[in-house]
């Protein structure tokens, strides 16, 4: 009898396989923290929003990992590298942060970037736009989710080009974001047969942008491309029509134009206007269920930041699910082997340099008589593959070279 019970033991035990490894969590828990702008000049495109999303990822994965609490903290960086580096090495050092998610401005994004490699943790940016993320500050730690600069600009300044806005003049953000955003537009432009007529650099977050609107107006180019982001394009866009800028037949192209500034500035202001966004609310089922939720926490609709956190939250808490671990290159390595394919994302892949590529949406701004209900700002024109949105993998990027 005792030989049977053991024999039937054996089958039981190899019927049932070999068990999983249990998960590896260090400190038994695991700690995302949003550092965001949750009172200047970012807090309406990133802010509480961007915590409510990760927030939401975090309730819906069911407030646990591998059975161990998630935990979610937040900061505000004020819009200071230095700041932003600072509470990064609390969080990463003394606090248990696992990953930091969100950073609008790019000066910031790189100076997390910095700490985040050398704490071995791994960092999400959602509003850092620079190209040289990706590129010759890349890390294997650091992950570039919603866009680059190149990518906004292939979208909007190649579309803009080909409808017959060939003279440029750019109004640009001087930081690096800014910066970027102006050279990778530019090299659309001429590569699409266009020519760049000038350029004129203001402070971020400026005080008055009159001066250099009127530099703009002068130049006599048909297109003004904003090359910077809120609140500096829609004070520029108000001034534009202040100054008859559009009435004497020039143009305003949006490189970095979020619903929340179409909302600020009203369609009166801002119809017509051709932007290239990774996220509209309103696109499909999908995007229209998720959103919906989120309105219903901040009585607004979410930027493409605000959606991308929730999307790469989610997956990177799925990463560690499916690898058992929170040890950051076993987790980023996960998440680069599951495509992302969600409300967010379409065709979504991962690459090695932390570019998430992903589809983008070209579009235009309603005019007021096109707007059917609240929030009805935007009309699709086209869909742009990923693969021709983001840019090839930078050489500058040594996780790029090829083995």
């Amino acid at each position: 009898m005792l030989r049977f019970a053991s024999w039937l033991l054996a089958i039981v035990i190899l019927a049932a396989g070999p068990r999983p490894a249990p998960a590896q969590i260090s400190d038994k828990l695991v700690k995302i923290g949003v550092l965001t702008d949750l009172s200047g000049p970012a807090e309406d495109s990133t802010g509480k929003g961007s915590v409510a999303a990760a927030q939401m990822a975090i309730d819906d994965f069911g407030g646990k990992v591998a059975g161990i609490p998630i935990e979610l903290v937040s900061a505000s960086h004020q819009l200071k590298a230095d700041i932003g580096a600072g509470l990064a090495r609390q969080w990463y050092d003394s606090d248990q942060v696992d990953l930091i998610v969100d950073v609008p401005v790019s000066a910031v994004g790189l100076a997390v970037q910095e700490v985040a490699r050398d704490r071995h943790k791994l960092f999400i940016t959602h509003g850092t736009g620079t190209s040289d993320f990706t590129g010759k500050f890349c890390s294997p730690y650091g992950m570039q989710w919603v866009f680059d600069s190149t990518a906004l600009a292939a979208g909007t300044a190649k579309a803009v080009t080909r409808r017959g806005g060939d003279s440029w003049f750019f109004l640009t953000a001087d930081y690096a974001f800014g910066q970027s955003l102006e050279q990778d537009a530019s090299k659309v432009v001429i590569a699409n047969g266009g020519k760049v007529v000038g350029a004129v650099r203001h402070p971020f977050n400026a005080t008055d942008l009159s001066s250099f609107v009127l530099q703009a107006q002068a130049s006599k180019a048909k297109i003004i491309g904003l090359a910077n982001g809120p609140p500096d394009n829609t004070n520029a866009i108000k001034l534009g029509g202040e100054f008859g800028l559009f009435e004497g037949g020039q143009q305003m192209a949006g490189l970095l134009v979020l619903i929340t500034d179409v909302h600020a500035l009203g369609l009166q202001a801002a119809q017509g206007l051709l932007l290239t966004t990774s996220f509209y609310w309103d696109m499909d089922d999908q995007t229209r269920a998720w959103s919906k939720r989120f309105f219903a926490k901040l009585n607004k609709m979410p930027t493409m930041w605000q959606a991308g956190v929730y999307s790469s939250v989610m997956h990177y808490l799925e990463a560690v699910a499916a690898s058992g671990t929170d040890d950051a290159l076993k987790v980023a390595a996960k998440m680069r082997e599951a495509p992302i394919e969600d409300f967010f994302s379409r065709h979504g892949t991962l690459r090695p340099d932390g570019l998430m590529v992903h589809d983008l949406v070209l579009v235009q701004v309603k005019k007021p008589a096109e707007s059917k209900y609240p929030w009805d700002y935007y009309t699709i024109l086209q869909t742009i593959p990923g693969a021709e949105a983001f840019p090839p993998p930078n050489p500058a990027c040594s996780l790029n070279a090829k083995p």
